[in-house]
């Protein structure tokens, strides 16, 4: 039986983000030589989740589509879901099976763990007690996908010593950023640490990195660091193996992302009345 595993990345108006997913997939494919890996991205680059699809299926019994996404909203819940329907249309020989996302979970608790840990030494070991901690998204339109943030930050104050642990989003919803380094200034903190939620460099990075120097600026007795992005952390990597290994499992339930999801079921109720 043939199995290809078909990763499926944003895309980024920055050329050096789409690069670096290529990379990350070179680098998967090197860990599991037996595997056959194929990259596709949902927008913005080449090539794009139906011609990934399509090519996936070519000379495969079973195609295993797995989101390098760091967040259940509308692509992960509806548009990667409707290619994989129209694909099994036309490809009615070869099952498809949709991994989850990445979600929010232990894996990537202790990647920002790690990350925290690396900015308190570029910031000389500070007290915890007096500094602060910013998870930073992307921010969606989807309060689940809002949610799964605010989650691991809960988690992120229970396994620490920090008595602040916040989100902020770079756009779509709030609080933003400044609002959320505002807030920590005037309950005194004296330092504050970021931690941006993403899995790879793009505009919106290179927006943060502008973003701090300004805040900088703006509380010259704050220190503030700012941690990187997940990217090519060993965890990622592990997270996606245990995905794969999932979906190959004939005993494990195979469910899309959104499969019986009310959101989905309304929004395909009023995408057909529409029509």
């Amino acid at each position: 039986m043939t199995t290809t595993i078909l990763l499926v990345g944003h895309g980024s108006r920055n050329q050096a983000g789409n690069d670096e997913i290529l990379e990350f997939q070179r680098q998967w494919q090197a860990r599991h030589p037996e595997w056959r890996i194929e990259l596709c991205y949902i927008e913005l680059a080449d090539v794009l989740l139906p011609e990934g699809l399509r090519r996936a299926a070519q000379n495969s019994d079973k195609v295993i589509v797995v989101p390098l996404i760091i967040s259940a909203a509308g692509h992960v819940k509806m548009e990667i879901p409707e290619h994989i329907e129209e694909a099994r249309a036309l490809n009615p020989k070869v099952e498809f099976v949709y991994a989850p996302h990445l979600g929010s979970n232990e894996t990537l608790l202790e990647i920002l763990k790690k990350q925290l840990n690396a900015m308190l030494k570029t910031l000389a070991m500070p007290d915890p007690k007096t500094t602060g901690v910013i998870i930073l998204g992307r921010g969606s339109s989807d309060r689940v996908a809002n949610g799964e943030l605010a989650k691991l930050a809960r988690w992120l104050f229970e396994a620490t010593e920090h008595e602040l642990v916040d989100i902020a989003f770079t756009g779509i919803t709030h609080p933003r950023l400044e609002t959320a380094v505002q807030r920590q200034a005037r309950l005194g903190m004296t330092q504050i640490a970021i931690l941006p939620y993403y899995l790879f460099t793009g505009l919106l990075i290179e927006r943060i990195a502008r973003q701090v120097q300004r805040l900088q600026t703006q509380y010259p007795q704050i220190a503030i660091a700012c941690g990187n992005y997940f990217g090519f952390d060993p965890g990622v990597f592990e997270l996606l193996d245990r995905r794969v290994e999932d979906a190959a499992d004939p005993n494990s339930p195979k469910m899309l992302e959104c499969d019986g999801c009310q959101y989905r079921e309304q929004a395909a109720h009023q995408h057909h009345h529409h029509h």
